[in-house]
C-alpha cells in the first residue's frame, strides 16, 4: 500500500492506500455544458495501428521506473506498460489473472501462485518462478526501498515449489496481500538482471527487464522516456496498436493545453481543471471524465495542531462549501464524499453490499453552518486559532480549495495561513517530522491503487503508523482494522471494515473534502484507452490505437 499522494511530488519508502456515482461502460465524452459530467471506464474501442503517440505525464518526470519503487502518479503511468504484474486490475476496479493464471489457498495461512506459461522477457528468456520469488524477495531488503515493504511484514517464506508456481507462507491469514499484487508489488522482472543492475535497476542507466507490452528503449534525462511495443507479447488481445510510445513532462498548465490542442502532445491522464475547461470543446480531441479512486481531504500534521481536536476539524468541515469548490474548482468533475476512503475501491467486491450499507450509515456531509462551527470553535483546546497549511507548490486547485476554506474560517475565529512548499519539501515531509515542524496540517491528495479501502484507513489510524501524525488511538478501531487484515473471507473482512469505519469516523481528525473525478483528453486519432483511474496499474497504452481521424 502506498502513502498519500500528493500533485507532482514523488514517494519515498513508506506505503499505502484509500464514494463515487456509478458509471457507464462506453459512454462518449463528457457534455460540454458545465457540470454535465458524465462517467465512462473506457473509450471507444481503437481499430488502426498507429507509428507514434506522444504522452504527456503532467505531474513531471518520474525518478524511477522500478516497480519496486513506483508509488506516484507519473512513474505508475509508464511503468504500468513496461512490467507486468501477478494480477491484473481491470478498468472497474475489479481484477483479474495476469502472470498468475490462479491461485489458491490450501490453509488459511498459505497463497499458492499458479503461474502463466509460456510468457517471456523483453530478451526471449522466459519467465518463472525464481524470477517470481527475486521481485518479491527484494523487496524485504531496505537497501531496495520499496514503496510496500510492509506488505511483506506478514509473510515468512516464498519458494518456487515448482518451475511455474509459487508458495507463499504467512504467520498469521493475511487479506490484503493477494489485492497488492495488482501494483508495483506484484511486478515480475528477470532475476539475473536484477542482480546485474543492483541499486541501478529502473533508471535511466540500468534500465529494466519486465514482460510488459511496451519495451523501454530510451531515456533522456528532462526531456523524454520512450518504449517500443513489444510484439512477442503474452497476451494476443494486448499486443500494442502503437509502434512508438514517446512520454513528455509538462507540468506548466497553460503550456500543456496549448500542446494538446496544437496536437504537439496527443494525450494525458490528470488534466487540470484550468485546462479542462478550454479542452472540453476543442476540435482537435476529446475530454472524457472516468470514475476515480482519488480523495482529496486536510489532515493534522502533529498532537499539537489545532487540527487535530476534532471540534475544530468538524468545524471547518461546516463552513466549506463543497458544492461550490465542486463547481468552481473541480469543474463540476468531482463529488461530496462522507469520508476519505472512495467506494470506487470496493464497489465490485464480493463484499460490496456490505461496504455499501457501512458507507450508507454514515453521517451526511452537513451544508455550511457557521453559527454550529462557531460554538464547535468555541468549546476547542487548544485555544490556538492560527493552522498554518501546507501544499504543493503551483498547485492551483490545491490554492483555490485553501482560499475557499480561508474565507469560511475567518467567519468563525480562524486563521488559515497556507504555505506553499517545493515538491522536495512537500514529499520529504511525509517522512521526516523535522520537516513538519511550523506546519499544522496539509492538503492531501491521496489515492487507493489496490481494490481494497482496508490500507488506507490502517495507515491513518494504526498507532504504530508512521502517518499517524496526532498518535490517534481508539482500540476499538485498531481491533477491527486487525481483524479485518486477519480473515480472508470478504464479508468478514468487509463487516469488520465497516465497524472500524463507523468508529474513527467520530473522532478522527480529518476533513474529507472531494472526490475528483479522473479527466483524460485524447487527440481525435487516438482512441481505446481506460478512462478511469485505474489505468495507474494497467496496460492502458496497450489499448491505445487509432480511430481514422486525423493524422495518423
Amino acid at each position: 500500500m502506498h502513502a498519500p499522494r500528493r500533485t507532482a511530488l514523488p514517494l519515498a519508502a513508506l506505503a499505502t492506500v484509500l464514494a463515487l456515482t456509478s458509471c457507464s461502460s462506453g459512454d462518449p465524452a463528457a457534455d460540454s455544458s458545465p457540470g454535465a459530467v458524465r462517467l465512462t471506464t473506457t473509450t471507444p474501442a481503437a481499430h488502426g495501428t498507429v507509428d507514434d503517440v506522444t504522452w504527456n505525464l503532467p505531474m513531471g518526470e518520474p525518478t524511477t521506473l522500478d516497480p519496486a519503487k513506483v508509488g506516484d502518479y507519473s512513474p505508475s503511468t509508464v511503468a504500468s506498460n513496461l512490467c507486468d504484474p501477478l494480477v491484473r486490475l481491470k478498468a472497474d476496479y475489479s481484477t483479474a489473472p495476469g502472470l498468475a493464471t490462479s491461485w489458491k489457498r490450501p490453509d488459511p495461512k498459505t497463497l499458492v501462485l499458479n503461474l502463466r506459461r509460456g510468457v517471456t522477457f523483453w530478451d526471449g528468456s522466459p519467465m518463472t518462478a525464481d524470477d517470481v520469488v527475486a521481485s518479491l524477495e527484494r523487496q524485504r531488503v531496505p537497501a531496495t526501498q520499496s514503496v510496500n515493504i510492509q506488505v511483506l511484514a506478514n509473510v515468512t517464506t516464498i519458494k518456487a515449489t515448482a518451475s511455474h508456481q509459487v508458495t507463499v507462507r504467512f504467520r498469521t491469514p493475511d487479506s490484503l496481500f493477494l489485492k497488492y499484487l495488482v501494483n508495483g508489488f506484484g511486478a515480475v522482472s528477470k532475476a539475473s538482471y536484477l542482480k546485474k543492475a543492483g541499486s541501478s535497476y529502473g533508471t535511466a542507466k540500468g534500465g529494466l527487464m519486465c514482460t510488459g507490452p511496451f519495451k523501454l528503449t530510451g531515456w533522456r534525462s528532462g526531456e523524454s522516456i520512450t518504449a517500443v511495443r513489444n510484439t512477442a507479447y503474452w497476451d494476443p488481445a494486448l499486443r500494442p496498436k502503437v509502434k512508438k510510445l514517446t512520454f513528455r513532462f509538462v507540468t506548466d498548465n497553460g503550456t500543456l493545453t496549448s500542446a494538446l490542442l496544437s496536437g504537439q502532445i496527443d494525450g494525458s491522464f490528470e488534466i487540470p481543471s484550468t485546462a479542462a475547461k478550454a479542452l472540453r470543446t476543442s476540435k482537435e480531441g476529446n475530454l472524457y471524465y472516468g470514475p476515480s479512486a482519488q480523495t482529496v481531504f486536510l489532515t493534522p500534521t502533529s498532537p499539537a495542531s489545532p487540527l487535530a481536536d476534532r471540534r475544530v476539524a468538524d468545524a471547518l468541515s461546516l463552513v466549506l462549501d463543497r458544492d461550490a469548490l465542486v463547481k468552481n474548482v473541480y469543474d463540476g468533475a468531482a463529488q461530496r464524499q462522507k469520508t476519505f476512503i472512495p467506494s470506487l475501491v470496493w464497489k465490485n467486491s464480493k463484499a460490496k453490499d456490505v461496504y455499501a450499507k457501512g458507507y450508507d450509515a454514515l453521517p451526511q456531509l452537513p451544508g455550511p453552518d457557521v453559527a454550529k462551527a462557531k460554538k464547535l470553535v468555541e468549546r476547542a483546546d487548544p485555544k490556538q486559532r492560527t493552522i498554518t497549511v501546507a501544499m504543493g507548490a503551483g498547485d492551483q486547485q490545491s490554492l483555490q480549495t485553501l482560499t475557499f476554506l480561508q474565507a469560511g474560517a475567518k467567519k468563525i475565529g480562524l486563521k488559515v495561513v497556507i504555505r506553499q512548499l517545493q515538491p522536495t519539501q512537500m514529499s520529504g515531509m511525509f517522512y521526516n517530522p523535522a520537516l513538519r515542524k511550523g506546519l499544522d496540517a496539509t492538503m492531501v491528495l491521496g489515492y487507493v491503487e489496490i481494490p481494497d479501502p482496508l490500507s488506507y484507513a490502517d495507515m491513518l489510524t494504526d498507532p504504530k503508523s508512521p502517518l499517524n501524525w496526532t498518535n490517534y488511538r481508539n482500540s476499538e478501531v485498531t481491533s477491527h482494522i486487525g481483524a479485518a487484515k486477519a480473515t480472508t473471507d470478504e464479508e468478514a473482512a468487509a463487516t469488520e471494515f465497516t465497524e472500524a469505519q463507523a468508529l474513527y469516523s467520530k473522532d478522527f481528525p480529518v476533513v474529507p473534502i472531494v472526490c475528483p473525478y479522473e479527466r483524460l483528453f485524447l487527440n481525435k486519432r487516438l482512441s481505446g484507452t481506460p478512462a478511469s483511474f485505474a489505468y495507474i496499474n494497467m496496460p492502458w497504452a496497450a489499448r491505445l490505437g487509432g480511430t481514422g481521424q486525423g493524422a495518423s
